[in-house]
């Protein structure tokens, strides 16, 4: 496994995850179980977010406290990773939010953008690029190459489940991303879907199965 790889263990994370795969958890548990999941997630990828001393006065003293003082974007990429968005505001409420929308071009098979929106002030904010599922990687990777075309650089990828192949091909095309993932999972099928995986993250978020 590349060093930039992190796989999350935490009882917490593999209870909620079961339910995740579970085909019987309908949309309205799935959604609120990927939010709680991703909110779990949220201490392990902002363990190294920047700090700044502030004075702060308690009840009894002055003290010097630490806040964090980089500002932090999610980017979802549309739909799936939109499923991620609320359970990481809850614990960062003043994150900005961007947006990267993708379809695959069923001529080339290659990721064509038909959304993009981030803050133009980007440059220097710490990058959380958001999508649940890394399978081929193909997605993520030309997600990534859209925001360094955009002089983004501090990028780190969240999803919930990944498989090696997946893996493989964003660290060779991206070996400076961070990827922080709940699960690797067994493989690819012949269709491109995640082993054992959960289906379609995006179809069972929004009940479009």
């Amino acid at each position: 496994m590349e060093n930039n790889v992190i796989i999350l263990k935490h009882p917490l994370i593999e209870h909620k995850l079961a339910h995740l795969r579970n085909r019987e958890s309908d949309n309205k548990l799935f959604r609120e179980t990927l939010s709680e999941l991703s909110y779990l997630m949220v201490y392990e990828i902002t363990r190294d977010l920047k700090l700044k001393e502030v004075p702060i006065e308690t009840p009894l003293q002055p003290c010097i406290c630490r806040h964090i003082s980089e500002q932090v974007l999610v980017v979802p990429i549309l739909r799936a990773g939109l499923g991620m968005v609320d359970g990481i505001l809850n614990l960062i409420p003043t994150a900005k939010v961007g947006h990267i929308g993708l379809y695959r071009n069923e001529e080339t098979l290659q990721p064509q953008e038909y959304y993009v929106k981030i803050p133009p002030d980007a440059q220097d904010m710490r990058t959380f690029l958001l999508d649940p599922m890394l399978a081929t990687g193909g997605s993520l990777s030309y997600a990534v190459s859209l925001l360094k075309k955009r002089s983004i650089r501090n990028i780190t990828v969240v999803s919930i489940i990944a498989a090696p192949e997946g893996l493989d091909a964003l660290h060779k095309d991206h070996p400076d991303v961070k990827i922080y993932t709940a699960m690797l999972d067994e493989k690819l099928n012949d269709r491109g879907y995640i082993l054992p995986g959960l289906g379609d993250c995006g179809d069972r978020i929004f009940g479009t199965v």
